[in-house]
């Protein structure tokens, strides 16, 4: 359980956070043992309210925590009903996989700057809220031109879901990771963002440099060949 915890908090600033409130703790027990009521009565003060200030401070890993869970229950529901209901998706499954790698290896190619986010499950209905609902059909045609910089839906991310474009446009959070290199744009904070908080892989292209990369489990890798962009892909869809 303790290790399920670290790798919630592992790269967030909320891993320093645990750790202030460890030394807090232990200062105001070793205070009670040394017998300085002042110093135990401030303290004290600081862990009553402790459950409310772990909720608020940790609300972002909260939230991580509870999506996990949701997620890893509907994984499950969803092994279950596909013995039932199988479906021979495969060929529709190869042709996105097709079109969303040719339009981001192109992009990159052009350095068109570019942030493709595909959630496993639509868990990330308050960031599309901020953007334009299209549901169209993946196409590398359509992907290119929403990217296109004298577009009016080029800003900001779009959503790939249930075999269709779902969003374009969309605000997404930007990751507060210290140990990001400071050269890194908002592009790929908000991709890692992203992959922080919910169950998504995200696909950025570098307008200044046309790298391809990719945010997954709150970690990023750059410098994606094509071949690594399909096989995540891949990886992915299946």
């Amino acid at each position: 359980m303790l290790y399920a915890i670290y790798r919630l908090l592992k790269g967030s600033i909320a891993l320093n956070i645990v750790v202030g409130i460890i030394l807090l703790y232990i200062a105001w027990g070793v205070v009670g043992i040394l017998e300085m009521p002042l110093l135990s009565e401030i303290l004290g003060q600081f862990v009553s309210v402790g459950f409310i200030a772990l909720i608020i401070i940790f609300q972002p890993e909260i939230r991580r925590f509870l999506l996990y869970i949701g997620n890893t229950t509907l994984k499950g529901r969803s092994g279950i009903l596909g013995k039932y209901f199988k479906t021979n998706l495969r060929e529709g499954r190869e042709r996105q996989i097709k079109q969303i790698g040719d339009a981001v290896w192109n992009m990159a190619s052009e350095k068109v700057g570019a942030l493709i986010v595909l959630p496993k499950h639509l868990n990330i209905e308050g960031y599309t809220d901020s953007g334009q609902i299209i549901d169209a059909e993946i196409t590398e045609e359509l992907i290119r031109s929403i990217f296109n910089k004298y577009g009016p839906l080029h800003d900001g991310a779009m959503v790939i879901y249930g075999g269709k474009i779902h969003a374009v446009s969309c605000v997404l959070p930007i990751s507060s990771n210290p140990e990001l290199p400071s050269g890194l744009g908002l592009r790929h904070r908000a991709g890692l963002g992203t992959s922080e908080n919910t169950d998504t892989v995200a696909f950025i292209v570098s307008e200044e440099t046309g790298d391809i990369s990719v945010a997954r489990r709150g970690k990023l890798e750059q410098g994606l060949s094509k071949k690594m962009l399909l096989a995540t892909l891949n990886e992915h869809y299946n």
